[in-house]
């Protein structure tokens, strides 16, 4: 009786903690971007370049380029850019005011936003982690703005508004931040060098755009140089050379729209399949069956309980990081330096300890009720499992896709995302993408599919009928993955990976969509990533 109190007193002492720091990470990610605004504008640096192709030119397997880039692709790119530019000015407006009501809180603080590079996170001047926090994410919302508020004077030169082009630029100069930021001001004065009139021309004005320019808006630029300068040859060569990238750009472009738009309508064939099947056929439907039957669960809520707090709460939380974190301090690493190889194989030995850990708990918590009854954790082989994987990825296709445009209609760039998402984007290393793909489409989805729908979903059929144990296993699947806007996304997902357990049976199946889902956004992610060099 007293390991009972113990045991209980310890996990109601680490569900508070849980409690307060999924809490916190939940409002951190409140003023963070989401992984979307950022893909938009990789999606537009393609079409950019798809632009450079002469519209109506045809290209095998495809439409024409006007069906992919639309009929005026730069007015188009203008306005995501300046919609990207307002968000990117909300948000920081939002954090320096929270910034300032940190200040009030805390006298101490210094009155002011260093526009220098942000502080460490401890301060011995006496700077809290929030505040430390906020000017970080203020430098980089600063740094955002100004890179988006000079390819936006590119674009608007680049579509005869060549004046208010200027005027950006001029008032892009007059930023304190710029002005502390050495390299980025001499790759304004060098763009506003180029399109002054007469042309303000230094010699290293060419190494200047090429190293601090990247993707369409470097061959821009080098184009009106290269005018400017009046070298026809190098200008031949980089119009040679942005034709086959516009090309090569389509080929992405139809890839990235044509798949997920095919996979879309099919998913809503299968939708409606299902749906009428369900009207017509009643219970005797095939994805009726095994809706309201239960799992014979032998253990209780308390196991439940340590289950959760203890083998995704505890481990993921606070065992995993206080280790990484005592050994990247013995190494004397820091996250922002490593480079991307490091990074792929840091967050997959993170994800391998949070899923040994995990595991380890729930194996622990469960082995004195073995041998289970029927049908807990089953893997099987043979049977129709990849039938219900690639029909439950298509059904979700739709129902995610259109969520997730509400969402954004809400959340407007904000709320943060999966961590592994930028970097990924970013990265140009195929081992380092390999590593992120075992373990986004291999770790992940095995884990989470054992905990969330082989432990969480069964065990609470003892109290809950099957779909509302559906209903709680998704949303808890949703917040565990501790990113706001993500949570109704990630909520429809768990919804459809729940219908094709309790329906199928076999674990089989929702990893094997869980894995498609992942896949299918990191093939995206690369696509996207390499459009912008």
């Amino acid at each position: 009786m007293t390991l009972t109190i113990v045991k209980r007193l310890v996990l109601s002492f680490l569900t508070v903690v849980a409690l307060f720091l999924v809490s916190v990470s939940l409002v951190e990610s409140w003023n963070q971007p989401q992984i979307q605004s950022r893909l938009e504008l990789y999606q537009t640096n393609l079409l950019l370049h798809a632009a450079q192709v002469q519209l109506g030119e045809e290209q095998p397997g495809m439409a024409g380029t006007e069906t992919l880039i639309g009929a005026t692709p730069y007015e188009t790119a203008l306005k995501q850019y300046r919609d990207a530019l307002e968000s990117v000015e909300d948000n920081l407006d939002r954090a320096q005011q929270q910034l300032e009501e940190a200040v009030v809180v805390n006298p101490s603080v210094p009155q002011t936003v260093p526009q220098t590079p942000t502080p460490p996170l401890v301060d011995p001047s006496g700077v809290s982690p929030q505040t430390s926090k906020l000017t970080q994410t203020i430098a980089k919302l600063e740094t955002l703005r100004n890179e988006l508020t000079l390819k936006i004077g590119i674009l608007e030169a680049h579509t005869s508004q060549v004046a208010a082009g200027r005027s950006r630029w001029q008032q892009l100069g007059d930023r304190p931040s710029v002005a502390n930021n050495a390299s980025f001001l001499k790759t304004l004065q060098a763009v506003t060098g180029i399109w002054s009139d007469p042309p303000r021309l230094s010699p290293n004005t060419e190494a200047i755009v090429n190293e601090n320019l990247d993707g369409w808006f470097r061959y821009r630029v080098l184009r009106e140089l290269y005018q400017r300068q009046q070298r026809p040859d190098a200008l031949a060569t980089l119009e040679a050379k942005e034709a086959d990238i516009g090309r090569d750009a389509l080929l992405k472009l139809a890839l990235l729209t044509g798949l997920p738009g095919l996979g879309f309508v099919l998913g809503l064939i299968l939708l409606l399949f299902v749906a009428i099947s369900r009207l017509v056929k009643g219970k005797e439907a095939l994805l009726a069956r095994h809706e309201d039957e239960v799992w014979q669960t032998p253990w209780d809520w308390e196991t439940i309980w340590q289950v959760l707090i203890l083998g995704f709460f505890f481990v993921g939380q606070i065992l995993v990081p206080v280790i990484l974190s005592l050994g990247t301090s013995a190494l004397g690493w820091q996250m922002g330096s490593l480079n991307v190889r490091t990074q792929a194989l840091y967050i997959l030995a993170s994800y391998i300890m949070l899923a040994g850990g995990g595991l380890s708990v729930l194996y622990f918590s469960v082995r004195s009720f073995f041998p289970l009854p029927e049908g807990w954790f089953r893997f099987r082989w043979r049977g129709n499992w990849i039938l219900w994987g690639v029909g439950g990825y298509l059904t979700a296709l739709p129902l995610v896709i259109l969520v997730s445009a509400l969402n954004q209609q809400f959340w407007q760039g904000r709320g943060g995302s999966n961590p592994i998402l930028p970097i990924a984007l970013e990265g140009r290393d195929s081992f380092a993408l390999s590593v992120f793909f075992l373990t986004a489409s291999v770790a992940a989805p095995m884990f989470e599919e054992i905990m969330f729908r082989g432990f969480l979903l069964p065990s609470l059929t003892r109290y809950f009928s099957v779909p509302s144990a559906i209903i709680f296993s998704s949303l808890l699947f949703a917040i565990a993955h501790l990113n706001l806007s993500e949570v109704l996304p990630l909520v429809t997902l768990g919804l459809v990976l729940g219908v094709v357990y309790t329906r199928s049976r076999n674990l089989l199946a929702p990893m094997l969509l869980h894995s498609l889902w992942n896949s299918g956004t990191l093939v995206s992610l690369f696509l996207l990533g390499s459009g912008a060099s």
